[in-house]
């Protein structure tokens, strides 16, 4: 490109119509943009459902179902919940009685529940049938070794 002798520009001070950022503030931002998507990527992380370990509530929520008829918990019933991918024991208790089912060979013990890095627990009140016409309320609890 040529310059007419009308353009007040010199030779020299084409450096200073240009736009300059200050080295320290260019690498604040650096810094800034960074720390962003490495928080991003935490919350992303930590959002995202854990499909390699189920939860014991999963497995708690499946075995009521399998217990459960007309909204009472039949603990007879629970013998026939099987296909549980890890080993499991449920446990009811209700008006002094205990009633506990173990799936698999390796089935969670009472003495290995303080274990926490190797169970999952979960356990909620229901309403169990301990004889006719006889309801009362109990707990229902799932331990699995993962």
């Amino acid at each position: 490109m040529s310059r007419s002798s009308g353009d007040s520009s010199g030779a020299g001070s084409g450096a200073a119509d240009r736009a300059a950022v200050e080295p320290l503030a260019a690498l604040v931002a650096v810094l800034v943009v960074g720390a962003a998507l490495s928080l991003y990527a935490a919350a992303l992380d930590d959002a995202t459902v854990d499909r390699e370990r189920p939860g014991a509530e999963t497995v708690l929520d499946r075995a009521e179902r399998t217990a459960t008829a007309g909204g009472v918990v039949e603990p007879d019933q629970l013998r026939g919940a099987d296909g549980f991918r890890y080993p499991t024991a449920v446990t009811v208790r209700a008006g002094g009685k205990t009633w506990r089912i173990e799936f698999g060979d390796d089935a969670p013990e009472r003495a290995a529940v303080g274990d926490d890095g190797a169970i999952g627990t979960a356990e909620r009140p229901v309403t169990v049938r301990v004889g006719p016409g006889r309801n009362v309320r109990g707990t229902l609890r799932v331990v699995v070794r993962r």
